[in-house]
This record gives C-alpha cells, structure tokens and sequence, in this order.
C-alpha cells in the first residue's frame, strides 16, 4: 500500500482474515480508484472498467478469510483486476471471432467518459493518452503497473504472471514505443504492434 509500511500492512491483513469490515474499507478506499483508473486505461471502456472493478472486489470479499498471513494487498487486488482483464479480452475474442451476430456477452454501447479523460487537457496529456492508449495491453499494463500504480518490476512481474527480466524487457519496450510515438503519433510500429498482439 502507498501509505502503509509492511508490518502495518501484515496488521490490516489479519484485521481482513478476521472479518474486520473497517480494514475492508480502509483498503477499498485507498485501491479503489487506482484499480478503475488502471482497468480503464488497459480497457480503454468506462462500462467493462466498471464491471470488472466490481468482480475484483467480490473476489476480494470472497477470499479474504483465506489470505495467507504475509499477503500483499495491493500486488494480489492488480493480479486479479489483470487476470479479468485477460479473460474479458479472451471472451471477446471468441464472441468476435465465433458469434458475431449474436447478442454479446459483454455490452458494446458508446464509450462513456472516463476519469483519465481528464489527462487529455493539454496537448502533451492528449498525445501521452492516446499513445498509451495505442501500445499493445502488454506494454501498457507493464506502463501502468509500475509507472502509475507505483508496482516495484518485480510486484509487477508478479502481478502479470512473468519473470522479473521478462517485465524488464517489457517496460523499456513500452517506454521506446511512447517515446516514438511522441515524436510521431502516426508511428507506423504502434499500429503494428497493435495488430499483432491484440
């Protein structure tokens, strides 16, 4: 947690294991935003955002009484908001690639406005957005985990089921791709990259 050290966060984990309903919303009211924003941003839709943000904290509820004694908050809540990420983006898969004129199973109505909308302000903030925006989900959960949320690589690596090295690769990879992609928002290599890992 940003504002706790360790051993208080151990304390609030067994507050948790115990069924402590204010150490629940101490945590929700310091990780609920932060894991819109991060669901948002790698989502890029305020509706998938909102449902998924919604499932990480039945989860959390559900499991609480079985963290582990030494459980990292914030690295096991982005690890599951991450992992419904992923399955959401596999069932659009599937429903694009095998249904597509059925009724969906995720809504597909206009994006609604979002809080890091508000990023997009100032050209600089517009331009950031939108290559951000633009990078393949890979690249931009590694940008958002440890840029954003503040992850060390290796609680980001964790949180996204990879070898330390392996998020290493990733971030300066991400960090190239916005580089250029400031330089030049029309980045040829952005598009591809797109195409190929979505």
């Amino acid at each position: 947690m940003t504002c706790m050290d360790r051993e208080s966060e151990l304390a609030l984990v067994a507050r948790l294991r115990a069924g402590d309903p204010a150490a629940f919303d101490l945590v929700f009211d310091e990780f609920n935003p932060r894991l819109f924003n991060f669901l948002a941003r790698l989502s890029r839709r305020r509706d998938v955002a909102e449902d998924l943000l919604e499932e990480t904290w039945l989860r959390f509820v559900a499991q609480m009484p079985r963290f582990r004694s030494d459980t990292s908050i914030g690295a096991w809540l982005f690890t599951v908001a991450r992992n419904l990420h992923v399955s959401y983006r596999r069932s659009r898969l599937i429903e694009d690639s095998h249904a597509a004129g059925l009724l969906g199973l995720w809504p597909c109505g206009s994006i609604a406005a979002s809080p890091f909308e508000s990023a997009l302000a100032s050209e600089t903030g517009r331009r950031l957005e939108n290559a951000l925006a633009a990078l393949p989900v890979v690249y931009r959960e590694a940008l958002l985990l440890i840029g954003v949320e503040g992850l060390r690589p290796a609680e980001a690596a964790a949180v996204c089921g990879i070898s330390p090295e392996a998020m290493r690769q990733r971030l300066s990879r991400a960090r190239a791709l916005i580089a250029r992609a400031l330089e030049d928002p029309k980045h040829p290599a952005l598009t591809r990259l797109e195409e190929v890992t979505t």
